[in-house]
């Protein structure tokens, strides 16, 4: 299953959620990020939560969702959005005509303050992330319709207290 998850910036939150469901899909799955409008680099205080959880972050990279449509992009199965603004926009033509859902998730990014209140933001995305994700990965996905797929992702996520910074 390909799944791509989208944020404007491609910094943070959608970092997050391609080395989450990466290592948890353990192959049954590959994940991709991307922005509309990336930044450029990957958050420092995302990258030293992942490098803390054991993740591989060498090839995480800030990049624009154009890589994964159009002629030569991968095949998509879900197609998840991550921030507001991302689900706001208008999107490529994917590949695939995958299931596309919405999870928001406030923008750890912008939280001020010392570092330990700064990765303390980042580590409540990260950890919904994974019960959501892991929810995910426990579904028949192959059994399950398209419509009723999308249905259940929506539930994951709404099952879940909102975030507070």
């Amino acid at each position: 299953m390909n799944i791509l998850i989208l944020c404007t910036g491609n910094s943070a939150r959608s970092i997050l959620a391609e080395a989450l469901f990466n290592r948890l899909g353990e192959g049954r799955v590959t994940a991709f990020s991307a922005g509309s409008k990336p930044v450029g680099a990957v958050n420092p205080t995302a990258i030293r939560l992942l490098k803390a959880e054991g993740h591989d972050v060498s090839q995480f990279r800030s990049k624009s969702w154009g890589e994964f449509s159009g002629d030569g992009a991968a095949s998509l199965d879900i197609v998840l959005t991550v921030c507001g603004n991302a689900a706001g926009e208008t999107c490529p033509i994917w590949v695939g005509a995958p299931i596309t859902v919405h999870w928001g998730f406030p923008d750890p990014a912008g939280v001020d303050g010392p570092d330990h209140v700064k990765l303390a933001a980042f580590r409540q995305v990260y950890e919904v992330l994974h019960k959501n994700i892991t929810a995910l990965l426990a579904l028949d996905t192959a059994a399950t319709s398209s419509e009723d797929l999308r249905s259940e992702l929506v539930k994951i996520h709404t099952a879940n207290p909102p975030i507070q910074f």
